[in-house]
């Protein structure tokens, strides 16, 4: 008897409709561990980034796992789809090196703010508005603000590794090539790549953990290698005290109009990356309906929505499904069982904890690159030889990396989007959407003057 047909009449079969998706369990969790496998690089990285606001590192290592397996237990049970969920990629570097570092939103605040945007997302989810909102943010827009924050992840984590330096004459430079921690970033640069268009399985994580075990032989500051030894390699889960609920709601209603703009990008950026994700990974499963509708999509909003207002609780930024679910889904998985697979590995890394902490940023750099790279895969959904396509998402993809602020970068798009289309009588491609986020975005540069 197939296997297919073994739990054919049992509760698994019932609950996540197994033969009908002509998946089984073992499939299913041999499809949980290859999405694991795509994206556990998150569980080195989100720390690693937010650790640079002034959190501590470890209480964000169990954060990240947590989230990750609290919004998949979710998914799989409420939504029933193959995806993934755990912090994003982008939204977290948006609360470290903007909110926290550029702007001086105190890191409590700047958790309060997902939180609340969480909040905005659920309602959004579970009524119409969410048609209308996809329906009226232009394209060019949202492929202008992911391409800004590819650049700037890349551009992050190339300057967290000394790869990219300060220079008097020329601003930035590239980092000495006599620097061992250099050399050993620039092999990751070669290395990573290389591994990700061979698919290897796990590529990123192993790329960590390769460059990682490199850095026990590379010197570093000072005396030390750039990899120091951990406290031990298995330790118990430890609470996230420092970090469970220190949101700080008061800050985030005493300057609204300051983060007004990044409410608007996190809200956005968890909309359209959630929406995208779906239809990737639902059309690889070949899961959509003939109308072309996403089954349980309600229910995978709401549970995106739910997980980034529990993120925050626990101590980290906005949770999303993950596209790397695609890894998953070409390994067969089809139901909610693949995510519930998923969330019983990170709850498995809890337990190694002090291995994530002492990864270097020489080994996470790389992997920022690449995560960059794939968020300006958006650029050839548009015709760039269009003006009022190419200067939108140009002005904010290059004011963004090169004012190191995202709310700049958005602020110029939009308002050259709104400019452009004026000036050529096209009044009507301005939806009210944009009209009210090219007043909010004046509002801000006047508030920003004043302060400066």
């Amino acid at each position: 008897m197939s296997e297919v047909a073994a739990v054919a009449s049992g509760p698994l079969d019932r609950f996540f409709r197994l033969r009908e998706r002509g998946s089984s369990v073992g499939r299913e969790l041999v499809a949980g561990a290859t999405t694991f496998a795509a994206m556990a690089y998150i569980i080195a990285v989100n720390p690693a980034i937010m650790s640079a606001a002034g959190m501590d590192r470890g209480d964000l290592v169990i954060a990240t796992a947590l989230a990750a397996i609290l919004g998949s237990v979710m998914m799989g049970l409420l939504a029933n789809l193959p995806l993934a969920v755990a912090p994003a990629m982008g939204s977290n570097v948006v609360f470290t090196f903007v909110l926290v570092k550029q702007m001086g939103v105190p890191w409590q605040g700047a958790l309060a703010m997902v939180a609340f945007t969480g909040a905005v997302f659920l309602i959004l989810s579970l009524s119409r508005l969410r048609e209308r909102v996809a329906r009226d943010v232009p394209e060019t827009l949202k492929i202008g603000i992911q391409a800004g924050v590819g650049t700037l992840i890349v551009f992050i984590g190339l300057r967290s590794a000394g790869f990219v330096v300060a220079n008097r004459s020329t601003y930035i430079a590239m980092g000495s090539l006599a620097s061992p921690p250099v050399l050993l970033t620039l092999f990751g640069l070669l290395l990573t790549p290389v591994l990700v268009v061979r698919k290897v399985p796990g590529a990123l994580i192993l790329s960590i953990a390769t460059l990682t075990l490199i850095g026990f032989l590379v010197p570093g500051a000072g005396a030390r290698m750039v990899t120091t030894a951990p406290s031990a390699v298995l330790s118990m889960p430890r609470f996230p005290s420092s970090t469970f609920l220190a949101l700080d709601f008061r800050y985030l209603f005493t300057h609204v109009f300051i983060v007004l703009p990044i409410l608007f990008y996190f809200v956005c950026a968890e909309f359209f990356s959630t929406l995208g994700t779906l239809i990737g990974v639902t059309g690889a499963a070949d899961l959509r309906r003939q109308d072309g509708s996403i089954p349980n999509a309600t229910a995978a909003f709401a549970t995106d929505a739910t997980s980034s207002i529990v993120g925050p609780l626990l101590g980290t930024s906005v949770v999303t499904a993950y596209i790397e679910s695609v890894t998953g889904v070409q390994a067969g998985g089809r139901t909610g069982l693949t995510p519930l697979t998923v969330a019983g590995l990170f709850g498995l890394s809890l337990f190694f904890w002090p291995v994530f902490v002492i990864i270097p940023p020489q080994a996470t750099a790389p992997a920022l690159v690449l995560v960059g790279v794939l968020m300006l895969q958006g650029l050839a959904r548009t015709d760039m030889t269009d003006l009022l396509n190419a200067v939108p998402i140009v002005l904010t993809l290059l004011v963004t990396v090169l004012t190191n602020n995202l709310i700049n970068g958005m602020a110029l798009g939009t308002l050259s989007f709104i400019a452009l289309h004026l000036a050529l009588g096209r009044r009507g491609a301005i939806t009210g959407v944009v009209w009210a986020l090219g007043a909010v975005f004046v509002g801000y540069f006047y508030v920003a003057a004043r302060l400066m």
